[in-house]
């Protein structure tokens, strides 16, 4: 449910406060942003790949087996933290943008949520080829 205009304004005004009474607290909830703490993970996710890969060389050097399979599964499982914190950077930098406030803080939107793509409506529920030929005719008008 968004909010009304009035309690906007009260958030914001409660956000000024808090900044004015104490920036410590106000900086320590602003935190890090998902992009940062996405970026965090990917950083670490490619150290303890390299990690992996001294392992199973060092198994593959030693002819001890268990310690390769053992840094396999030490890249395999960094590889994949590494790729969703790759998708988390793609998701967090496609979130609502927060008012401009100069404290920092912000309110997203009065609450409402937002779609990437727009909803289709009962018209547009034609049959896949249809909508591909309707597609390519649109961009053949346009000249692309």
């Amino acid at each position: 449910m968004p909010l009304s205009e009035e309690e906007l304004r009260l958030l914001e005004q409660m956000e000024r406060a808090l900044v004015e009474e104490d920036p410590k607290l106000a900086s320590t909830l602003r935190g890090t942003t998902l992009r940062q703490a996405a970026r965090r993970r990917a950083v670490f996710a490619g150290f303890v790949f390299v990690v992996g890969i001294a392992v199973l060389m060092g198994g593959a050097i030693s002819d001890w087996w268990q310690i390769g399979i053992l840094g396999f599964v030490i890249m395999l499982g960094s590889a994949t933290l590494g790729l969703s914190a790759i998708k988390g950077q793609q998701v967090a930098g496609s979130e609502p943008t927060a008012m401009a406030h100069p404290s920092g803080f912000g309110v997203i939107d009065g609450g409402r949520a937002h779609s990437r793509r727009p909803r289709r409506t009962k018209a547009s529920n034609g049959s896949f080829m249809e909508r591909v030929e309707e597609r390519w005719r649109r961009r053949k008008n346009r000249g692309y």
